[in-house]
């Protein structure tokens, strides 16, 4: 059984070894998410404290998957900070454990991110993803366009530069 659920910044503090686990899992897999060295503990950690942050300050939300009470997987939406960005919103690491995937995970919680930014106002979606990454394809099958592509975008954990897919939805 898979529970989804939106932490609250409290909440994420208590989760923040899992959240750790989950995204240095995904770097160590190859995932183009930010991130070169999967063993750099210190410098995920950072990242998910400055996310928890953030979270504090109602500038995102922090959707989660978990199995038997585990977190195996995530997704963010961020707010535009901007005033005349009120009305989109960035989706942001979805990350499901190698160990966890092809069970719809991903799929779920990209529904409920929506369905999340929908309920604040949000009209419009945006995301970036690895050009001709299998995310592409989920995206795609849930409604999202390709706005463009950037080649040499982002460095791969092997060293190697690659294009990134600029995505967007509009929402009803």
């Amino acid at each position: 059984m898979i529970d989804y659920e939106q932490l609250s910044a409290t909440q994420a503090q208590q989760l923040l070894p899992q959240l750790c686990d989950v995204l240095q899992a995904c770097v160590a897999d190859g995932g183009s998410i930010g991130f070169i060295d999967a063993t750099d503990r210190d410098v995920i950690a950072r990242f998910w404290q400055d996310r928890i942050d953030s979270l504090a300050r109602g500038n995102c939300d922090l959707l989660v998957a978990r199995q038997q009470g585990v977190v195996v997987a995530t997704v963010m939406v961020n707010n535009s900070g901007m005033p005349n960005g009120r009305h989109r919103a960035e989706i942001s690491k979805l990350l499901v454990l190698p160990l966890a995937r092809r069970q719809g995970i991903a799929r779920q919680l990209m529904q409920q991110a929506e369905l999340r930014a929908q309920a604040q106002g949000k009209t419009l979606l945006v995301l970036d993803t690895r050009s001709g990454d299998v995310a592409s394809e989920l995206y795609r099958s849930l409604g999202w366009q390709v706005a463009g592509s950037i080649p040499f975008y982002a460095e791969s954990t092997e060293g190697v530069f690659e294009a990134t897919t600029v995505m967007f939805k509009v929402l009803q």
